[in-house]
């Protein structure tokens, strides 16, 4: 499976970072829920882990809070790795605009 990992600075602090994180999650959750199926995750002090099936292709990975990055670390199915950079592009906009200190 290839695999996808970012690492994205903030200057959050470790909790308001991870509690932003927690409320984005929940909304996508709300919002792309109906696409997924097998969802499971798991909130282990910093780290975020979970899975899911989209179209039937699996997705899984990690997220950790760091105290000035948050590092992202997934595997993807192969059919996604002809829109690999699309992915990370569309996360790390994603990102920095939930870890934009004014929010």
């Amino acid at each position: 499976m290839p695999k996808l990992s970012l690492d994205i600075p903030h200057s959050l602090g470790q909790e308001e970072a991870l509690r932003r994180l927690k409320v984005k999650f929940a909304a996508a959750l709300s919002q792309y829920g109906d696409r997924v199926s097998d969802y499971r995750e798991q909130w282990e002090d910093h780290t975020f882990s979970f899975g899911f099936k989209t179209l039937g292709m699996s997705v899984s990975g990690t997220v950790a809070v760091e105290p000035e990055y948050i590092r992202l670390a997934a595997s993807l199915p192969l059919a996604a790795m002809l829109v690999k950079g699309a992915i990370e592009e569309q996360l790390r906009r994603e990102m920095d605009r939930l870890l934009a200190a004014a929010t």
